[in-house]
């Protein structure tokens, strides 16, 4: 998939209005969640932090499940995180939440590529889906913020954040597949039963996850 043409022949006016746009304002549209400013990142800017921030949204994912495994009468005072890092359990939720993540990237991938095979032709089109389903997954980067500031409330803040990814991941199926709402719906539920297909095998054998 190529990047878009930002002005039109036509008229020479800009075709994506976000050329024009403060960041700030692109990013505050983005967490609305409004499609142009997906499609302005993810075919008008050059942002090559994808990998980095999938491990970093898998870290924050797996020390949440490390401290929810905790005793609630233990000390967890920040400066203990060092020796929490070199602990197995840790170790052992960041590889269940990567091999989650995985199931639930397959299961999105294969409904689309059964449903569009069309738009996922080449190595290049699930290279682009790929990228565009990490980075919408930005909103994960909220667990720690939520854990750290712990609170009656937060499990319901915990839910909010699943769902507001799960959003931002639909907008970007959307915005790179051209994709009906239907379609990035079903794609997003396959990929989220994948996903508790593998929590349910970590819990029959004896795991906590």
């Amino acid at each position: 998939m190529q990047s878009r043409n930002t002005t039109a022949k036509s008229c020479q006016k800009p075709v994506d209005k976000y050329i024009e746009y403060d960041p700030v304002i692109i990013l505050i549209n983005a967490i609305l969640c409004k499609s142009q400013a997906y499609r302005h990142i993810l075919f008008n800017t050059q942002i090559n932090i994808h990998g980095k921030l999938c491990i970093f949204c898998l870290l924050c994912e797996a020390y949440l499940r490390w401290l929810q495994l905790q005793d609630s009468s233990q000390d967890t005072d920040p400066d203990d995180l060092i020796r929490y890092a070199r602990e197995w359990d840790f170790y052992k939720m960041f590889g269940i939440a990567s091999l989650e993540q995985t199931a639930f990237l397959v299961g999105i991938f294969t409904t689309l590529w059964l449903a569009r095979p069309e738009r996922l032709k080449t190595k290049s089109d699930f290279i682009f889906l790929l990228k565009a389903l990490l980075l919408s997954s930005y909103g994960k980067l909220l667990l720690i913020p939520a854990v750290i500031w712990e609170h009656d409330y937060t499990p319901l803040c915990l839910k909010l954040i699943k769902v507001f990814v799960l959003t931002s991941n639909s907008q970007a199926i959307r915005v790179t597949l051209n994709s009906s709402q239907k379609l990035t719906f079903l794609a997003i539920f396959c990929g989220l039963i994948l996903e508790n297909g593998i929590i349910y095998f970590f819990q029959r054998m004896g795991w906590n996850v």
